[in-house]
């Protein structure tokens, strides 16, 4: 099977379309029907894979960075009487496990990116449901702020993967339905029992729906609304957008090397080491300079590319079971462009890239693999590098430098970034995640700022696990992943995912904790796949035989 690159732009879409009308853009899915990712299906009625998920992922980037006279995004279907009929069915039969849960995951993580925009950035989503919105189709539009449905008799939103497919609406249907539209438990549970879903002033009153209009009504309508809620936003009217140029990547058989994110991978341990550099260039003087920079511009240029690193690692290296995480260059560096993000943050631009930011810790947070942070001597871990030590399982500190090495002691800088820029998907940040139990550390550490805190410092202060010497670092690390090797792939997964998330319950670490446990379990349950399952009968004629046993 072919590698998965999640890298591309709008001349290269097969499934959707943007089109800007001053502060609207309309995002339009239609999709190529024998467009699949890969062999085996069509995409019927605006089915989705993958594939067609990297576009929307790709869309809403663009909207944001290239796009900041936008205000309001409709999501549209470019076909007539079909909005979108979700998953494609046949593709999820032929997916492994493992491709079944990553697409889930990489879905849900778009449509976060959705409500993100809507909510940060004030690049509000209405969506318009023009025919049937099913399963995947109708949680697409769960991500908009605003749902409108045409009152046609016929166009009906529904959940229908219990009753089709014994599944669940795998990115976050169920979730969103209870937590964000708030419909009423025993209605949530008729909505989701029944295949042809609701249609109507019903799908109103169930809240399933902001609003219906007739179709004769219907364009004007939501134009009249994107342009309402436009009005509403704060993005600027005439500010320029910068290209989200292609990136500097060469694949060469185990390495990934872009221009500040290299990934090296160690098969035979089933491990690999990504390191991330500090800015090679001082901060910018002015905010015209950074916009200048465009995706040149280090904290976007280095978001960019280790989001596609770990989305490399997760779709193509699955039997990758530890990721090192590593960084190397100038701490004053780091934090200088940190700075310069803070004092600029009422700039459009310098926003988006704070989110961004925390949109790809973000994703190192849900990665499942072991991943361990390695503070070693000429590293920066510093202000928003910091925090891939703090979404690390475990941190390791080398105490001081190494023998004939003149590169400045291993350390950790804490920074601006470290107490409130990049929350978690639980609502806090990751020291205040990581001291839950002594909240009281998180103002101690903060007296610190701006101070490298070395070794057993750094120990003390709880800010990395252990603190080894040189002389014990090899043989410490070495048992170490060892240790992590032995056991069982599918009980760490469950271990890391459960033990990242202290705290408070959030629709997000809900949707994900639901996708990491229970539709993982459901996914490989006879019920589902096996050869008398719903999944691999669906279309047949054939009634699936179920195995009545609860668990």
């Amino acid at each position: 099977m072919h590698a998965i690159d999640f890298q591309t732009e709008p001349s290269r879409y097969r499934h959707w379309r943007i089109e800007p009308e001053g502060d609207v853009a309309y995002l339009i899915m239609d999709v190529d029907q024998a467009g699949g990712l890969f062999d085996g299906y069509e995409l019927k009625l605006n089915s989705y894979d993958l594939g067609v998920d990297i576009e929307l992922n790709d869309a809403v980037q663009r909207l944001r960075f290239e796009h900041p006279e936008v205000r309001c995004v409709v999501i549209k279907s470019g076909k007539d009487n079909v909005f979108c009929a979700g998953a494609n069915i046949r593709m999820l039969g032929k997916s492994t496990h493992a491709q079944k849960v990553n697409f889930c995951k990489f879905t849900n993580e778009t449509r976060f990116a959705i409500e993100d925009a809507s909510e940060n950035s004030k690049q509000t989503y209405l969506c318009a449901i023009n025919g049937n919105a099913a399963g995947g189709g109708y949680e697409l539009a769960l991500a908009a702020d605003h749902i409108m449905l045409v009152d046609d008799r016929r166009s009906a939103v529904a959940l229908p993967e219990t009753p089709l497919l014994a599944v669940l609406p795998g990115t976050g249907g169920l979730t969103r339905v209870t937590d964000k539209r708030k419909v009423r438990r025993d209605r949530a549970d008729v909505f989701c029992s029944i295949e042809e879903g609701i249609r109507g002033t019903k799908a109103v009153e169930w809240r399933l729906v902001d609003e219906v209009v007739p179709n004769s009504k219907w364009k004007d309508a939501v134009a009249a609304r994107a342009h309402e809620m436009a009005a509403r936003s704060d993005r600027p009217k005439n500010a320029k957008g910068i290209a989200l140029t292609a990136l500097d990547r060469k694949i060469d058989g185990d390495r990934v090397a872009y221009s500040h994110v290299d990934v090296e991978i160690d098969r035979a341990r089933g491990l690999a080491s990504v390191t991330v550099r500090g800015p090679s260039q001082p901060a910018p003087a002015s905010i015209e300079a950074a916009h200048a920079l465009g995706a040149k511009f280090w904290p976007l240029t280095v978001a960019r590319e280790l989001e596609d690193s770990i989305l490399h690692l997760r779709a193509n290296e699955q039997s990758i079971g530890v990721l090192l995480l590593r960084t190397e260059g100038d701490t004053k560096g780091v934090l200088d462009h940190d700075d310069f993000l803070a004092k600029t943050n009422g700039d459009w631009l310098m926003r988006e890239i704070r989110h961004y930011l925390k949109r790809v810790l973000k994703r190192v947070d849900v990665t499942p693999r072991s991943i361990i942070a390695l503070i070693e001597p000429g590293s920066c871990f510093a202000g928003t590098l910091a925090e891939l030590a703090f979404a690390a399982d475990r941190s390791l500190m080398l105490v001081g430098t190494r023998a004939g090495d003149n590169r400045p002691p291993a350390a950790i800088t804490l920074g601006e970034a470290n107490f409130g820029w990049y929350p978690m998907g639980n609502g806090l940040t990751r020291l205040q995640s990581r001291f839950l139990g002594e909240p009281e550390q998180v103002g101690h550490v903060k007296e610190k700022s701006g101070q490298a805190i070395e070794g057993e410092a750094a120990a003390d202060l709880g800010l990395v696990t252990l603190a080894y010497e040189d002389f014990d670092w090899n043989d410490e690390l070495r048992v170490m992943l060892e240790e992590r090797a032995s056991f069982s792939p599918d009980a760490m997964t469950g271990m890391e995912a459960n033990l990242r998330f202290a705290g408070p319950e959030t629709m997000e670490t809900k949707i994900f904790g639901r996708l990491t446990a229970w539709q993982n379990w459901i996914f490989q349950r006879p019920n589902a796949i096996g050869e008398q399952g719903a999944l691999k009968l669906y279309g047949s004629g054939v009634s699936p035989t179920f195995n009545k046993e609860r668990v």
